[in-house]
């Protein structure tokens, strides 16, 4: 049921996410794109219609970053209650650090493995990032203390094959048709964050925190599996394409907002889930029903998405719908305050779930597809690799930063400086112009 919402509510993508070209590239590259390895499009050279085997490359290569996303998201609904219960898990700060640690591990592996897959071969650099990724899910499932989940997360994270599996997509797909094959990628994480919420409670509820972490470990191999044999076989060469200056990127106001409002998203995404749990344990939902208020929170927020983002964007209301979510999620920090103060029931507590994914969802789909919109051609995979990036170093800052908060204030000041945070963005971004529509100069389009 929730896949199937999820699609209804992501299939108009292809024309908002689908426009990332370049998602999760390393910085200072763009796509290395082989037109040897593509089967001739079957209505022309300008056809939008995927052949068979560029259908077979998006699928198995959306595939994989699903099942990768998947086993990082799991813990983090159940992560902070369930590291509690191990040496050390009563400081905050500490289970923070070791919630959020994979983003930094990532953050810095991530231009070193695109670039590895370059000279070595996209699926060696993949197979070796994944069992990497299984590695460090062992090694947190075999922990009997705090540093050791605090490792695993870390090796975890050094799994960083985003960039790697891009460029392979990249290399498979004609550029007629990269939107659609980026469109299935941007789907998948969305759906695999929501099924995580969902399923997450579940799971540990029969499985524990250590079963969960060796099931993260099975599906690093199933992603493997699906290198090794449902991926088609990668180009032998790849094509030399201009490569885009940093500080280009760097120098971009549209570009560096965007940027700016990926870390403040992604760190407050996180640093929730340092407090969210214990309130809805205090409001009496033990933690294996938690899903009672996540599944119709999420499933509600995907059609809120579908009906409000897509249709808007298309009238040219982008600005508005953009800004307005940020508003959003900065009243839901100010209602969690709150309820962090207070007694608040499963009721509030649920609706504000529902508004916080209304606001995420728009704003995780958003994002990508105006920093690929907005970027000079020739510096679009350097300024995704920049924002991919900074969306990994605040999911770090956010786990850092949220223990050390609950510690220090307790729930009410995460929340008070989460609130902040994102009143801060909502004025970075304020200035911003939507990107111009198709076929209009690059140089015309600023955020």
């Amino acid at each position: 049921m929730l896949a199937s919402v999820a699609v209804r509510g992501r299939s108009a993508v292809a024309g908002l996410i689908g426009e990332n070209e370049g998602f999760h590239l390393p910085c200072g590259s763009v796509p290395n794109v082989s037109v040897s390895s593509v089967s001739p499009p079957s209505t022309g050279p300008t056809s939008t219609a995927m052949t068979p085997l560029e259908r077979r490359a998006s699928l198995s290569l959306a595939s994989i970053f699903a099942l990768r996303m998947l086993g990082l998201f799991l813990v983090l609904p159940v992560f902070v209650l369930e590291a509690a219960r191990y040496p050390g898990g009563d400081d905050p700060a500490r289970v923070g650090l070791a919630m959020g640690i994979y983003g930094l591990t990532q953050a810095v592996l991530q231009f070193p493995f695109g670039l590895a897959s370059d000279r070595l071969g996209r699926k060696r650099v993949i197979v070796f990032g994944l069992l990497l990724f299984a590695a460090g899910s062992l090694l947190a499932a075999a922990a009997t203390s705090l540093d050791g989940l605090l490792a695993g997360r870390a090796l975890q994270g050094a799994g960083a094959v985003s960039a790697a599996v891009t460029a392979l997509l990249a290399d498979q797909t004609r550029d007629e048709v990269r939107t659609k094959a980026m469109a299935l990628v941007g789907a998948s994480i969305g759906l695999m964050f929501a099924l995580s919420l969902v399923l997450a409670p579940l799971l540990v509820a029969a499985v524990g925190l250590p079963g969960l972490f060796v099931l993260t470990a099975a599906l690093a191999f199933g992603g493997i599996a699906t290198v090794l044999w449902g991926v088609p076989p990668e180009p032998s060469e790849h094509k030399n394409t201009p490569r885009g200056k940093l500080s280009v990127v760097l120098a971009h106001p549209g570009l560096l907002r965007l940027n700016f409002g990926v870390f403040m998203l992604h760190a407050v995404q996180l640093a929730m889930w340092m407090a969210v749990p214990a309130l809805l344990e205090r409001a009496g939902l033990t933690k294996d029903h938690h899903w009672w208020i996540y599944l119709p929170a999420v499933l509600a927020s995907f059609f809120v998405m579908g009906g409000t983002l897509f249709p808007m964007e298309r009238r040219g209301y982008l600005r508005a719908v953009f800004l307005s979510a940020i508003g959003l999620i900065a009243l839901v920090q100010v209602g969690l305050l709150v309820a962090a103060g207070g007694s608040a029931g499963l009721v509030p507590l649920g609706l504000l779930m529902f508004v916080f994914f209304c606001g995420f969802n728009i704003l995780e789909a958003s994002q990508p597809s105006m920093v690929s919109r907005i970027a000079p051609p020739q510096a679009r995979g350097a300024a995704l690799g920049v924002y991919n990036t900074l969306q990994s170093l605040g999911l770090f800052a956010g786990g850092v930063a949220g223990g050390a908060l609950v510690k220090a204030y307790g729930p009410q000041g995460l929340f008070g400086v989460c609130a902040v945070a994102i009143v801060l963005w909502l004025g970075v971004a304020w200035p911003m112009r939507p990107p111009a529509k198709a076929g209009l100069p690059a140089a015309s389009e600023a955020a």
